[in-house]
């Protein structure tokens, strides 16, 4: 029946320009029921954490008025998702359900029952790609199997017809006569208690304007410095487009074309293609490939044999760690960059996750479990490329013998010591020689800063020149097997 309406299921896809699945329930021309369904129960081990629910919060609002100017509204419901698309199927009489798919193993075997279920019962029932370039069961070696490269995976990828260009938002979405009921968005309970978010209030806007503001204030910022720029974490280097991304208000074809454009009117000689900002993407691209295709990834490391390494079980170092009080200035300034805006940079990500899983020795899955809770760009694929990337047990992981010094990645990224001094305060007053090594200045360099090592601020919780020596041990054990 024509007139029957149409479900436009959100989930991570809280946007309404280039929506695929708000574009085919468009084509449909029937009435439209936007709904969200919080549902985290059905995540598996991974239900979102502090810093993504109080994202989540925040892109719903953003989502809500959206519709609202385009004469409609977000339906909220919470509880299993089966059971709520089944009440409003019953209570609106729909007789179609669009939604944009996800690939995290728990909700694609969800996805699947549900549109098997739907369909059966003479339900209209599909779903779009919506978050990536390319669907990951797409893209094949020449041997017809999953690439576990970078660089091949990307060659490949950029050899392929080049994205659609995106949809512009529609000017009116059609109305529904007799909404259903709805939760309110704070009956989801997302915000936290206490309320911690202060600094992510002060850092992010979240919602589809915010992802094209910050787009837009990148090709105009950065953009053309980004591949030095990237690495040093003391200057806005970076399109921190990661949250908007993962949260779907804003789509990679949409970054391809922005960068593809910004390229042209610049006139750059290097071809656009060959920037370092969409191989950025690509890694995105990379990280979903490889959970699509090895699911197993997100809790046990893909080379079997680092299952064998013994990890080390210090709950003081790891809680030091997560506080930002290891005594490695680099590191700490990271973690406490980490809990105050839930993001971090990503050269200091590399720093931090080495020195969990080759200085302390902790596994690699403990760093991935607190990114994930305080991360506001948490993403399952890329948590768990860039963790199992440094523990040196992924695919195109780094070897494990490569161990950061956590002293010299400060001096050699952050030499005026600008990021350190930010986030590690105490520090403020030491001379940028000594900014990243404080345990080794002289005594009244100390003093003239005011710092009194295991006061202000610690001392290292270990030796990195011992610690290294013991993870390469570690690592000598099990390579026999590599």
């Amino acid at each position: 029946m024509p007139g029957s309406p149409s479900i436009l299921w959100f989930r991570l896809d809280l946007r309404l320009s280039d929506n695929p699945a708000l574009a085919a329930a468009l084509k449909r021309g029937a009435p439209i029921i936007p709904v969200f369904i919080w549902a985290p129960d059905e995540e598996g081990p991974w239900p979102p954490g502090g810093a993504s629910r109080w994202w989540l919060h925040q892109s719903l609002r953003a989502l809500d008025e959206g519709l609202r100017d385009l004469g409609s509204r977000l339906i909220l419901r919470s509880g299993p998702s089966n059971d709520e698309l089944a009440n409003l199927i019953a209570q609106t009489k729909a007789e179609a359900i669009f939604w944009n798919r996800r690939y995290e193993p728990a909700i694609r075997a969800r996805d699947a029952a549900l549109k098997e279920k739907l369909r059966a019962q003479g339900l209209v029932a599909e779903s779009f790609n919506a978050a990536l370039l390319h669907e990951p069961w797409t893209i094949k070696n020449t041997s017809g199997k999953p690439f576990q490269v970078f660089t091949p995976f990307w060659r490949h990828c950029l050899s392929l017809a080049e994205p659609e260009p995106p949809a512009r938002a529609p000017r009116r979405i059609p109305l529904f006569s007799d909404w259903p009921t709805s939760l309110r968005l704070e009956d989801l309970g997302l915000r936290p208690r206490p309320d911690w978010a202060v600094g992510l209030r002060a850092a992010w806007r979240p919602g589809e304007a915010g992802a094209a503001q910050a787009l837009k204030g990148f090709l105009k910022g950065s953009f053309d410095k980004y591949n030095k720029a990237r690495d040093l974490p003391g200057i806005a280097g970076t399109s921190r487009l990661s949250p908007h991304l993962h949260f779907g208000e804003i789509s990679p074809r949409q970054i391809w074309h922005a960068i593809k454009t910004a390229k042209d009117r610049a006139q750059s000689r290097s071809p656009w293609r060959s920037s370092q900002y969409l191989s950025e993407l690509g890694w995105r691209e990379f990280s979903h490939h490889l959970l699509y295709h090895f699911p197993r990834t997100a809790e046990k490391p893909l080379r079997p044999e680092f299952e064998r390494f013994r990890w080390e079980r210090n709950i003081e170092w790891l809680h030091a760690w997560q506080k930002g009080r290891t005594g490695y200035p680099i590191v700490d300034a990271g973690m406490r960059e980490l809990w105050t805006t839930g993001w971090m940079h990503n050269r200091v990500r590399m720093v931090v996750a080495s020195f969990l899983v080759k200085d302390l020795r902790i596994a690699w899955q403990e760093g991935a479990k607190w990114f994930w809770d305080t991360l506001v760009d948490a993403d399952l694929a890329q948590n768990t490329l860039g963790w199992q990337w440094t523990a040196g047990c992924g695919a195109d992981a780094a070897p494990y013998f490569r161990i950061f010094n956590p002293a010299s990645q400060g001096e050699k990224f952050d030499a005026d010591g600008t990021y350190v001094r930010k986030w590690v305060p105490e520090l403020a007053h030491v001379e940028n020689k000594w900014i990243h090594k404080p345990q080794e200045a002289p005594p009244e360099v100390l003093s003239k800063a005011g710092i009194v090592l295991g006061e202000a601020y610690p001392p290292p919780i270990v030796s990195h020149r011992i610690a290294r020596e013991v993870a390469l041990e570690e690592f000598a054990r099990i390579k026999t097997s590599l």
